[in-house]
């Protein structure tokens, strides 16, 4: 297949493009669910082994993938059911939930870059408690414990001239939270998962690296404290697009020679794998999930003990 690699930061999708001869790998463990009532199908893979972790691409961990295929549409009550449920999972993954803590959110990205605007606008909707607790305690609202939260939007190296993991680990030496979530626009595999699902996981995250541009990562092992992850595929490359097409167009086709053309076709897709693509209404959609990712986080971390 040459250079070409279909790019894809979902941990569900790197388990699925793994041919059937290895299906079976040992140290990965996967649990499926459905949501019936809330129309959510979850997938958790969970990769236990650095054998499993070097065949998957992906660190060891917990990887919970939230499909959720009317995500996309202009419906508050739905929205808000997905909200809680990711509010639950988020709850399963964080440290410690049932004591009071202090929780930084980091929203990644590029603002002015609407399909990579995702981090940035979940903060803007974000529950901000820790200068108040500070002030006047947990009695500020009325319960006797409140998580301290705080966010911080890095921005884009272009702009700061600094590394995000930079930015991020001087302000986690200097504020010492006990928890980080990291918020960032993935890339998929799957053009039917594209605004649609929603990765949440316990391992850091490498800021740009389902588009190929690896920074510096974000990992409890590299900041001192642990790194949860939520993420939201908003782009698929158009290597993915065009093979996807092809591999339709081709399906019916026995004869070698319709093989032959298509792996010579795929030859030819890594020229692809610098361009990406979106829906055309990516501005209103990354709106309405970036206010749902927010609304989940406010949920598990804000309104936790004021419900109590």
């Amino acid at each position: 297949m040459g250079n070409f690699q279909m790019r894809t930061d979902l941990a569900l999708e790197a388990r699925e493009s793994i041919s059937n001869a290895d299906s079976e790998l040992r140290g990965v463990r996967v649990e499926e669910y459905d949501l019936e009532e809330e129309n959510i199908h979850v997938t958790k893979v969970m990769i236990d082994t650095k054998n499993a972790a070097k065949a998957m691409g992906k660190p060891i961990g917990i990887y919970v993938t939230m499909e959720a295929p009317a995500m996309v549409e202009p419906d508050d009550d739905y929205h808000r059911e997905i909200s809680n449920c990711l509010a639950q999972e988020l709850l399963d993954l964080l440290p410690d939930a049932d004591k009071e803590q202090s929780i930084l959110v980091v929203g990644l990205g590029n603002r002015e870059v609407t399909a990579d605007a995702l981090g940035p606008q979940v903060v803007d909707n974000l529950f901000i408690t820790r200068h108040i607790v500070k002030e006047y305690g947990a009695a500020a609202y009325n319960c006797d414990k409140m998580n301290q939260i705080s966010a911080l939007e890095p921005g884009v190296m272009a702009k700061t001239g600094m590394e995000t993991a930079e930015i991020v680990k001087g302000v986690v030496t200097e504020t010492a939270p006990d928890t980080l979530i990291v918020i960032d626009a993935l890339a998929a595999r799957s053009t039917k998962r594209l605004n649609r699902t929603i990765q949440i996981t316990n391992t850091g995250i490498q800021p740009g690296s389902g588009v190929g541009n690896h920074r510096n990562a974000l990992t409890q092992e590299s900041l001192g404290v642990p790194v949860i992850a939520i993420g939201i595929p908003t782009v698929v490359d158009a290597a993915t697009i065009v093979g996807d097409a092809l591999e339709k167009m081709l399906e019916e086709e026995k004869d070698l020679s319709c093989v032959r053309y298509k792996e010579k076709q795929q030859l030819n897709f890594a020229d692809l794998n610098n361009m990406y693509m979106t829906g055309k209404d990516i501005d209103a959609v990354i709106k309405r999930v970036s206010f749902t990712v927010s609304e989940g986080i406010n949920i598990a971390i804000g309104e936790t003990f004021m419900e109590k």
